[in-house]
């Protein structure tokens, strides 16, 4: 027992917590959860607690399903949606086999096997996520989907849903220990936007769980839904989850050098020469569904290509410069990840890119100064700019031969994503969409 798990147990005796949530995801990055009484705890941060992981996708294969979760103390929160008189907590666990080994399907576990790289590197990874979701009115069908009202970005909807909506969603994430730098009305109508303030890149992974989680919960008390669709509507903007990446030696942010292009070193330069070679191949897990593509390539400021820039809001990758002599607010930001993601593994694969870059000393290719996607093609090839995938089939083609993601997700999550994957991608194919029917069929 270490003093963080020694703290957890006497706060849950003292406020009489009655009910501990265990949080931790599978594969797909859907969030899973199992309760237990405070009694259990103790025996759950020395021995774990037992579950069958062949239940959940991805974690392990029938004939091995015994796991074990373990909490993660320095997680533990208060849940604020809950009513004063039953108090609940919960803690992200990592997944264990029987035998007390990190489980290799654990996607928290591939996160933290990519920091601790980065760590023998001698950097600290942090990240500060961006998440965008639309709000919709009830009831949300298929055919009916109504936003909350027909705002664009940064405007101020008097008595507006999504003004409450977003004050008392960042109001709970404070609650929980997480800070968030802005919020406001996005592009869409109904689309808002919660950005987190930057962390470790394991406790952002965890805070953005944690984000969408509150963020579903405040709309249901409002009898509204929240979803993280990339690309919900044909005519509005898709939602994204664009990602501020640094690495610090130190105190010392690694990205950081005063007489750099725009103040960026030559560490931070390599860094985002690894994100653009493997663009294409991370880009399944950072754009894991189907819809992901009609976002990429629906316009909105969507990045389709392989590139990056300064103010250029159609690269892939832009160097912010919002505070431009300070230090510590050096960073890239990632701009194609979007908030559907499984947030461990999208981190890990783009982490691990990164510090290839670094490692292998690449030349970052030139900035892109115009707005990529008014190019023509052969203009774009002279520039040497590639397409990012624009199907989950050939984003799928190009991770299966993907060392670098295989070696980040490890062997059984690299395998079961790209079955996941491949059974998604087919079923898309196989449906008949309400506009094929209005095009082709023939009524006579």
């Amino acid at each position: 027992m270490d003093s963080q798990q020694e703290k957890v147990l006497r706060e849950v005796a003292q406020r009489d917590i009655r009910f501990i949530r265990l949080w931790f995801t599978d594969v797909a990055g859907v969030l899973k959860s199992v309760a237990i009484d405070p009694g259990e705890l103790e025996d759950a941060f020395i021995e774990g607690i037992g579950f069958d992981g062949s239940s959940i996708e991805g974690l392990t294969r029938v004939h091995e399903s015994d796991m074990l979760l373990r909490p993660d103390a320095t997680t533990f929160q208060l849940l604020p949606w809950r009513a004063s008189n039953e108090m609940v907590a919960r803690m992200f666990c990592d997944v264990l086999t029987p035998d007390g080994r990190h489980a290799p399907s654990d996607p928290r576990g591939a996160l933290e096997r990519v920091v601790e790289r980065a760590k023998t590197m001698g950097f600290n990874v942090m990240v500060h996520p961006e998440i965008e979701f639309y709000l919709l009115k009830k009831p949300v069908t298929i055919d009916h989907m109504v936003p909350v009202d027909n705002a664009g970005y940064f405007d101020h909807v008097a008595r507006g849903h999504s003004n409450d909506f977003r004050r008392r969603a960042v109001q709970m994430l404070e609650e929980m220990g997480i800070a968030v730098e802005f919020s406001h009305h996005e592009g869409g109508p109904g689309q808002n936007e919660i950005d987190l303030r930057a962390v470790d890149a394991v406790t952002g992974a965890d805070n953005i769980m944690t984000a969408r989680t509150v963020i579903e919960e405040v709309a249901l008390r409002e009898d509204l839904v929240a979803t993280f669709m990339p690309k919900p509507f044909i005519d509005h903007p898709g939602s994204g989850m664009h990602t501020h990446i640094s690495l610090f030696e130190g105190d010392e942010n690694a990205f950081y050098d005063p007489s750099g292009q725009y103040q960026l070193s030559l560490t931070g330069r390599r860094f985002i020469a690894g994100l653009l070679a493997h663009a294409g191949e991370v880009c399944a897990v950072t754009n894991q569904h189907v819809n992901s593509y009609k976002r990429l390539w629906g316009g909105g400021e969507a990045p389709s290509y392989v590139c990056w820039g300064h103010n250029n809001r159609s690269a892939l990758v832009r160097v912010p410069a919002y505070k431009p002599d300070k230090r510590r607010a050096a960073r890239i930001e990632y701009r194609g990840l979007d908030p559907s993601a499984n947030p461990y593994l999208a981190l890990a694969v783009l982490i691990a890119a990164g510090l290839d870059g670094i490692e292998r000393g690449l030349d970052l290719m030139p900035e892109a100064e115009d707005n990529v996607w008014e190019l023509s093609d052969r203009e774009r090839q002279v520039l040497g700019i590639e397409a990012l995938p624009s199907s989950l089939s050939s984003a799928i083609t190009l991770m299966r031969d993907s060392e670098l993601v295989a070696q980040s997700l490890g062997e059984e999550v690299f395998d079961f994503f790209i079955r996941n994957k491949d059974n998604e991608w087919q079923e898309y194919r196989q449906q008949v969409t309400p506009q094929e029917i209005r095009q082709f069929l023939k009524v006579i």
